[in-house]
């Protein structure tokens, strides 16, 4: 099985330099598949902040990824998004 998963993974690295220049999408399906990549990009952390063990985690967490979200947008130093994520959760979660 392992060894299923990492020629197939090798395939799919392969198969972009192969097929570099030899096949053309359209501009709406380059469009469609940017916009999905980006979906999938909020989505991970969407439902990583919002649930745990299928129900809803508690308002803790979403405080936290948003102030970490627009701490990083306004482009903060990491370690200031880090901790600023990380004391909007906790005085989230009634922490003093």
């Amino acid at each position: 099985m392992v060894l299923t998963l990492a020629v197939g993974t090798y395939a799919f690295r392969l198969v972009g330099p192969v097929l570099h220049g030899r096949v053309e999408l359209p501009d709406r399906v380059r469009v469609l598949l940017s916009a999905g990549a980006v979906v999938l990009l909020v989505a991970l952390p969407a439902t990583g902040a919002l649930t745990e063990g299928g129900e809803f985690a508690g308002w803790a967490r979403p405080a936290g990824v948003t102030v970490g979200g627009v701490l990083a947008w306004r482009r903060a130093p990491f370690v200031v998004v880090v901790l600023g994520a990380a004391t909007a959760a906790l005085r989230a979660a009634g922490v003093p």
